[in-house]
């Protein structure tokens, strides 16, 4: 997964909570519980990022997993219509999310987890469906995967040196 490094300091990022997870280890002295929250961070401007956080209390996992977001942010190449530039589908373990294409005035047909990330990434039309495992911080990382990825047709015609008009047909 290619990463470009972003400030995050630059834009006005919004978070989201997908999960909060209650860990407990068995110990000599009895139970430890610690907490462990997915956030996922963005702008609606093409720009989103998720991070994972561990801690005794929730708000302080919230607070470290907000920040482990803004430092993983990537940016999402969308067309005129606020969808993605193509289909493609991210992979992330055993998660597999195909990330398709519409029209304008579809909206945004997906599941929880990866919904929250294309509201938060601006992305207003798309078509998603989660394949193989359903875990909530692999659905998230698969979908960052996949958008992370996503190229802009000026970019694919600068790779093969031809206009963006014979990219396009």
């Amino acid at each position: 997964m290619k990463r470009t490094i972003i400030d995050p300091s630059q834009f006005e990022l919004q978070d989201k909570v997908v999960t909060i997870k209650r860990v407990t280890k068995t110990t000599k002295g009895g139970r430890n519980m610690r907490f462990t929250a997915l956030v996922v961070v963005g702008d609606g401007n093409g720009h989103v990022g998720a991070g994972l956080g561990k801690a005794a209390e929730i708000p302080e996992a919230t607070r470290k997993a907000k920040q482990d977001a803004m430092k993983h942010l990537i940016n999402v190449a969308m067309d005129e219509n606020n969808s993605i530039t193509h289909d493609f589908i991210g992979k992330y373990g055993s998660a597999n999310v195909l990330l398709k294409k519409a029209p304008d005035g579809t909206g945004i047909i997906a599941g929880g987890p990866a919904r929250i990330v294309c509201e938060l990434a601006g992305i207003k039309n798309i078509r998603t469906k989660s394949l193989g495992s359903n875990n909530k911080q692999n659905v998230v990382l698969a979908v960052i995967d996949g958008l992370s990825q996503l190229k802009s047709p000026e970019e694919v015609a600068r790779n093969r040196g031809k206009s963006v008009e014979e990219i396009l047909g």
